[in-house]
């Protein structure tokens, strides 16, 4: 007995891995496609509107139904949730690395949201399901610095393929990657499930699909379409938008429509005793609640300089792909390093006082990006800072989800996690959408300012902004390069550059936000025990599981 107790003590730490690798397949997907799509324009001739859907497909299906897939994993077994999400992801990559048109890989990327919002949400919980006490804290800590360093991962594999081989292979990477997963999840990761659950809640799943879609849907297209007033790129496919009021006004009031019938009815069912998607006594859990919202402000400012600073590396400085991504592998050293770091103090310092440290830590890297960032900034200066602030990335996104999930009874984690997950998708949505807007916003503003100081006429003006905006920057290149324009391109430099500073330091005063959020997480003076500090009336951890490894 003692043998095979040690055995499934090892094999957990194997699985561990094979987990990881899982969120890996996710995180580098979504941040690969982003260094690839000039060479998808050019291979396949997509539009403007088709490239920002073959970006945005991923992220709206993917936080649409991760609370779906957390709870079916919970009645179904997180395990083979896993296992079919890793497969519907890997060969949606198929398709996609295939696709000889737009919409074909547009398709084949909304299919990939399916397969990562299974994965997402399941690997949390098979981690907390697993691993109790000061091995849960250095399991959430491998998970989470495992997130912040594919994020920077991705643009440099993505860069390496596209430049060597095709954009083709960034999707056909995956492939082999699943194959590793399923593989090796089925020899090391034990099935876990909740067998008393009851039937699944239609009603409250569509509810949540309804709500995020629309949610995400408004963030991500509200400055393509119009906040309020329906700009002239309104493209919504087969529905011919004719108003004057925007489309985002509509997809706002039907996510709050959306979410108060979600609140209402899984309230009533859980008061008649019937199983919920989302427990409301979950919410009952201090850590629980307040740390789902701290989750969310954080995320607001965790990521945005992923969005920005790989634009201003290309198109002001002139990198290419690889290069690029050379430059945030700083980050992702960064963030393996916290890894190491809150492994090592694990039951020695409170999780709260850890995520404290790690919030800290990014705003003074991305503080940092903001003050190196002009149109002749010495990059090298770049990587400490970026160090740094992956380093507070690993740190605290790992401790900040075992915070979460610490007092989650173990017979609803995937409904934990999935909320989790959610939270975090819906405030990174948030976060891309405002940063986005101040990048572009200020950039045109501070642009339009100085040709106005030149004298340049207003068409001329009005064209060149648009230019370099609605390109996001690449139409610098050009204006740079030809001697009668070369002067509007050092504008046009210095503009974006000031864009990509103003979304730093908006993205530092998120992240302040969030540091201030998690003082209500209460004291970080003492470390937790055990596998939180809160009452566990259900999923009491039993000398039996630990033995077993459950």
């Amino acid at each position: 007995m003692a043998e095979l107790a040690s055995k499934a003590h090892r094999l957990r730490w194997v699985g561990l891995i094979f987990i990881s690798i899982a969120v890996s397949l996710i995180i580098v997907d979504s941040t690969i496609v982003n260094v690839a799509i000039p060479s998808i324009v050019d291979d396949l001739g997509i539009s403007s509107t088709q490239v920002q859907w073959v970006q945005e497909a991923y992220t709206l299906v993917f936080a649409s139904l991760l609370l779906l897939f957390g709870s079916l994993a919970d009645r179904f077994g997180r395990r083979r949730m896993l296992l079919i999400g890793v497969i519907v992801f890997a060969l949606s990559s198929v398709l996609a690395a295939l696709a000889p048109t737009g919409e074909l890989l547009i398709l084949s990327r909304l299919v990939q949201g399916i397969g990562g919002a299974m994965i997402l949400p399941t690997t949390l919980s098979l981690i907390n399901a697993t691993f109790r006490g000061r091995e849960r804290g250095i399991a959430f800590a491998v998970w989470g610095s495992t997130i912040g360093g594919m994020a920077a991962v991705g643009p440099l594999l993505g860069g390496w393929l596209t430049t060597a081989f095709s954009w083709r292979w960034a999707f056909g990477i995956n492939i082999p990657l699943g194959i590793i997963i399923v593989i090796g999840v089925l020899l090391t990761v034990q099935e876990s499930s909740e067998r008393r659950a009851g039937a699944l809640d239609v009603v409250g799943a569509a509810l949540s699909v309804v709500l995020f879609g629309s949610l995400v849907f408004g963030l991500i297209e509200g400055r393509s379409f119009g906040w309020w007033t329906a700009t002239e790129n309104v493209d919504l496919g087969p529905i011919d938008w004719t108003w004057s009021l925007s489309p985002i006004p509509f997809a706002f009031g039907l996510a709050i429509l959306a979410a108060v019938g979600f609140v209402v009815w899984e309230i009533r069912r859980s008061r008649a005793g019937r199983s919920t998607l989302i427990e409301p006594s979950l919410f009952r859990i201090t850590s629980f609640r307040n740390g789902n919202i701290a989750a969310l402000v954080v995320s607001l400012g965790e990521f945005g300089i992923i969005l920005s600073l790989p634009l201003w590396l290309q198109f002001v400085l002139g990198f290419d792909a690889l290069q690029t991504g050379l430059v945030l592998l700083a980050l992702a050293v960064g963030s393996f390093v916290a890894s190491g770091f809150a492994g090592a103090f694990s039951g020695r310092v409170a999780p709260v006082a850890v995520v404290r440290i790690g919030i800290l830590a990014e705003i003074v890297g991305i503080v940092w990006v903001g003050i190196v960032v002009a149109p002749d900034a010495a990059w090298g200066w770049l990587l400490p800072a970026l160090f740094i602030y992956g380093f507070g990335v690993g740190l605290a996104t790992a401790q900040l989800t075992g915070v979460v999930l610490q007092d989650v009874p173990v017979e609803l984690s995937g409904q934990g996690s999935g909320t989790q997950s959610t939270a975090r998708q819906v405030g990174s949505a948030l976060g891309i959408a405002i940063l986005g807007t101040v990048l572009f916003t200020s950039t045109a503003g501070v642009l339009g300012a100085r040709l106005d100081d030149q004298g340049v006429p207003a068409a001329q003006r009005d064209s060149v902004v648009s230019a370099v905006v609605d390109s996001a920057g690449g139409a610098i290149a050009g204006l740079v390069a030809d001697p009668a324009t070369a002067d509007v391109g050092a504008d046009a430099q210095a503009a974006f550059s000031d864009g990509t500073r103003f979304s730093a330091f908006t993205a530092a005063g998120f992240l302040v936000v969030g540091l201030l959020a998690s003082l209500s997480l209460g004291s970080g003076s003492a470390p937790a025990s055990g596998s939180g500090s809160g009452p566990r009336k259900r999923g009491e951890e039993r000398p039996e599981d630990a033995a077993a490894g459950r």
